[in-house]
């Protein structure tokens, strides 16, 4: 049990994340197809259950994976401005960099869907770049000289 617990402590924000990020998946593609069984268009189902996405990752990032407690209203706002400013820089990547791969070769058939390594390609990176905006930018923790009691 020692391992477990020792490789918890370890990678815990980043099992977190992990866990987190399969959940937010979870809720984009539930609430999407909530949005779309109850006629929405399929443009508008896309981009609102986006939102449901960012707006669960956001809290769950916040709150659980990088333990940014403040509650206070200018710090959570800046958050949350930078948090959405890094998922649709790292959506803008993803949406540029995935005809770039298929134009290179990766547009090879995975799971009987064409395009899907490329696709696969594109996620890992995306979520890369958002855990790191998310760390380093979004909620960097301050050093303890510059926190202020």
């Amino acid at each position: 049990m020692g391992f477990i617990t020792d490789m918890y402590t370890k990678y815990r924000e980043l099992i977190l994340y992990g866990i987190y990020g399969v959940l937010t998946t979870l809720v984009t593609w539930v609430s999407y197809a909530i949005f779309v069984n109850l006629g929405m268009e399929l443009n508008l189902g896309n981009i609102l259950s986006w939102i449901c996405g960012v707006a669960f990752a956001f809290v769950t990032n916040k709150w659980f994976v990088f333990e940014s407690k403040s509650l206070k209203t200018t710090k959570v706002l800046t958050e949350l401005s930078l948090f959405v400013g890094a998922r649709i820089f790292t959506g803008v990547i993803a949406w540029i960099l995935f005809p770039i791969l298929l134009w290179l070769g990766m547009d090879q058939m995975l799971f009987g869907t064409e395009g899907f390594v490329a696709k696969i390609v594109v996620s890992v990176i995306e979520i890369v770049l958002n855990w790191v905006l998310s760390k380093y930018m979004v909620f960097r923790k301050k050093k303890p000289e510059q926190t202020k009691e």
